[in-house]
């Protein structure tokens, strides 16, 4: 196995050129094999739990559906405050920034920006609560596309680029996660699920980060510094298929859904069918059309 290590890390730094000496020793940053070992039993308990758990019952997991969410909502909202507050009081450009000229700055983000690749693998564990649920119509291609191609691609941003432009696409996102995490934490209790108003603008303010994040990278080809241009390359390509991705998921849990309801108001002028609320709960988490998580 060691030797296989030291080949596959030969073979990558051959490819990729020097890593980062300031992340040598970290946890799992040494080593690609284990990064992608957890992605492939990842990958292998989304193919094999449903069969699983196809003829037992589904579990409830609402106390620990609480206090994971809520977990995630506090530590994506310490890496926002973070890196927000580490740029905002050093010495970062804001629209291209390289990776070893703001010192104490350029530390502080890769302490942060590890603990954001190691969230992504704690985010395995959305399918997993999915599975346990039966809620098997959640786990669509965006939500494990999305969930197995972070985890990998931050083990290579954290070795090559693990701080100046890279902090931007990070900070927004953890923001986000607030937003999601908060919210799915507490419609864990159903007492709360009435007054949880934000949950329709969740996809929204995610395309919205996206066409950020893309338009500060887009900058940052514009106006370069010395951040790697393949990385900026590469990270439109990835927010670019996130685009259409995000898209085509809203458009057919919202719009084609919207069709349908204005459909059957005329057809039967049930009011409650488009009042937004039925006994507490918005349209798009009725039974027969849950919301799937896009994230």
């Amino acid at each position: 196995m060691e030797t296989f290590n030291y080949k596959l890390n030969m073979y990558i730094d051959s490819w990729m050129g020097p890593r980062d000496e300031r992340v040598q020793g970290w946890l799992l940053l040494d080593n690609y094999p284990p990064t992608f070992a957890l992605t492939v039993m990842y990958l292998l308990i989304v193919w094999m739990g449903p069969k699983y758990m196809r003829h037992r019952q589904p579990v409830s997991c609402r106390g620990l559906l609480l206090v994971y969410n809520l977990g995630l909502t506090i530590l994506s909202f310490y890496m926002f405050y973070e890196m927000v507050s580490a740029v905002w009081h050093g010495d970062y450009n804001f629209f291209c920034q390289d990776t070893h000229s703001a010192g104490e700055t350029d530390t502080k983000i890769i302490n942060v920006l590890w603990w954001y690749y190691f969230s992504k693998l704690i985010e395995f564990m959305d399918t997993f609560f999915f599975i346990l649920r039966k809620n098997n119509h959640q786990i669509t291609f965006l939500h494990i596309y999305h969930h197995a191609s972070m985890l990998n691609i931050w083990w290579f941003v954290m070795n090559w680029v693990p701080c100046g432009h890279s902090y931007f696409g990070a900070s927004l996102n953890s923001f986000i996660h607030v937003l999601m995490y908060s919210y799915y934490g507490l419609s864990a209790v159903p007492a709360l699920r009435p007054y949880l108003w934000w949950k329709k603008y969740i996809t929204q303010v995610q395309l919205i980060q996206f066409f950020l994040t893309m338009s500060l990278t887009i900058c940052a080809v514009i106006w370069p510094c010395d951040f790697p241009r393949g990385w900026l390359y590469f990270q439109i390509f990835y927010v670019v298929t996130l685009i259409a991705l995000f898209s085509n998921f809203y458009i057919q849990t919202y719009k084609k859904h919207l069709v349908s309801q204005k459909k059957e108001y005329h057809q039967n002028g049930s009011v409650a069918s488009l009042n937004g609320h039925v006994n507490g709960v918005t349209p798009t988490e009725t039974i027969t059309h849950r919301k799937v998580r896009g994230d």
